[in-house]
């Protein structure tokens, strides 16, 4: 009796593991990249270019390879003559996690991080020669996630301090992407004073907008480290790194935890979130969807079968060899002795 209740039992939960929840695993995308900018030059903005490498290292982690990650640094603070650890940008005070580490793979740096290459990155409008580490080579089953840090005001991001890109500009950028078939969502955040001004000019669709700060508002920094003597990181990311580093690639959470990140008693500013374009339920998106890789799978009733098939292995027939090289110094006493043997026979047909 026990035995029977036993297989009954194991037959209802292997029927019930059959069965797959409706809409499991359809995210209605195949690929996920981030496009990651600092902005900002000259050493007292230190804390930008930790922003950006926090948030390189985490969606790195989560499995997005380097060949999908655009990551543009207008200053490269590591090699900084007044970095008193090179080689190093560390985010944190107590230096736990160097976010510079040994693998970052910096796309553009320096001077070429500029409004004209960063449009022509998003719109896919490069020079032929462009090498593919400097291309966005997105199509219409791609998730992006673009980041961008820095200083800025209302209705404008600053570049390297001697120009700027209006909220007119990308929207318009975001919107000749969505006519080129670029993207299928993009989660756009943006780091810097007034920063919700950046998303107002939006109309693509499938954009969910999330800002440091409110138009009116500053976006401030952190915490200071005495060490170098500049602000290691700002607020917003902070936060958004903290809960970053408790997902995993298999993680549920979802991006309505993620918009959740920094209440005004922690950013000290109010975190904007533009949601109109986006179709989806934030609640219902797992932040890998956008944070970390994409690993398709193809989900199937169907028993599969797994044996080892016979294969007709046929021997391969070497094809005869019609040349061959001479050796390069052939055995001379043996054409000494075939001379000796036709010089006795010659002697004795003489006698």
């Amino acid at each position: 009796m026990y035995l029977r209740f036993a297989i009954t039992f194991c037959i209802f939960h292997l029927n019930y593991a059959w069965e797959i929840p409706e809409n499991f695993a359809k995210t209605g995308h195949s690929n996920n990249w981030a496009v990651l900018v600092d902005t900002s030059r000259f050493w007292f903005n230190y804390r930008h270019v930790a922003n950006v490498l926090s948030i390189y290292r985490s969606v790195k982690r989560l499995g997005i390879p380097d060949s999908q990650i655009i990551l543009m640094i207008a200053d490269d603070m590591a090699c900084n003559p007044r970095n008193p650890r090179p080689a190093t940008v560390f985010n944190n005070i107590k230096q736990h996690i160097n976010v510079y580490g040994d693998d970052v793979e910096v796309d553009y740096r320096g001077y070429e991080v500029t409004v004209e290459n960063f449009v022509r990155l998003l719109t896919g409008r490069l020079a032929p020669e462009t090498p593919r580490s400097k291309r966005l080579l997105t199509d219409e089953g791609s998730n992006i996630l673009i980041y961008l840090t820095g200083h800025g005001g209302n209705g404008f991001l600053k570049f390297q301090d001697s120009e700027e890109i209006t909220s007119k500009e990308l929207g318009e950028s975001l919107e000749q992407m969505w006519q080129k078939r670029r993207y299928h969502e993009i989660l756009f955040i943006v780091d810097t004073c007034q920063a919700s001004s950046m998303y107002e000019k939006f109309y693509s669709p499938n954009i969910l907008a999330v800002a440091s700060s409110l138009v009116g508002e500053e976006s401030l920094s952190h915490h200071l480290d005495p060490a170098i003597g500049v602000y290691v990181i700002d607020r917003y990311t902070y936060y958004a790194l903290d809960f970053l580093e408790t997902v995993e690639p298999s993680s549920t959470k979802t991006l309505g935890e993620f918009l959740k990140v920094c209440p005004k008693h922690y950013c000290l500013s109010t975190v904007g979130v533009r949601t109109d374009l986006f179709r989806r339920n934030p609640d219902k998106v797992p932040v890998t969807d956008f944070f970390g890789s994409l690993r398709p799978i193809e989900l199937t009733t169907s028993v599969m079968n797994v044996l080892p098939v016979k294969i007709n292995r046929t021997k391969t027939i070497e094809p005869e060899r019609k040349y061959f090289y001479v050796p390069q110094f052939p055995n001379v006493s043996k054409l000494m002795e075939e001379a000796k043997e036709t010089n006795v026979h010659e002697l004795l047909k003489r006698k």
